[in-house]
């Protein structure tokens, strides 16, 4: 049996047209994939159990280990009373600590003026990352221009 080409060729081409025509095209493109980097103190496995929940929600989260964490927290305008055990880089903002996926996700799509971070001081319990059961309502401080302030409670 002999393959004429230019047969094959047409036959393809009405092929991908009747796709690109089809039910499926015009169903949306799934969103991008929000990368980001994450650096902990070496050993933590709380910054490990974070950055799984964050995978769990359709984040990209490397984590790296860093012996000079107190430096790079510094650097990234994060202040004692802002300081929990890991930070990461998402989109060009700094997030602090145990923040919740969906507040990450609120800060990306609002993008608020001044804002260029979040932070969940310290390592509540119960917070993503943190077993155990929540004691109650935990803010989400948002820092950059001015003094830090209240940007969700979870």
């Amino acid at each position: 049996m002999k393959i004429d080409r230019r047969k094959m060729l047409l036959g393809g081409m009405a092929v991908l047209g009747s796709v690109a025509l089809s039910p499926l095209a015009s169903l949306p493109a799934r969103a991008a994939v929000i990368r980001g980097t994450a650096y902990k103190a070496p050993g933590c496995g709380c910054c490990e159990l974070w950055a799984d929940h964050m995978r769990e929600a359709g984040f990209e989260i490397r984590m790296l280990e860093d012996s000079d964490l107190a430096v790079r927290k510094i650097r990234h305008g994060i202040t004692s009373d802002l300081a929990s055990c890991h930070t990461a880089l998402i989109e060009g903002y700094v997030v602090e600590g145990h923040v919740p996926a969906s507040v990450v996700r609120r800060l990306l799509k609002e993008r608020p003026e001044g804002v260029t971070g979040i932070s969940v001081p310290g390592m509540p319990v119960g917070t993503p990352g943190m077993p155990g059961p929540k004691a109650g309502p935990v803010d989400v401080l948002a820092f950059g221009n001015g003094r830090p302030k209240v940007y969700a409670t979870f």
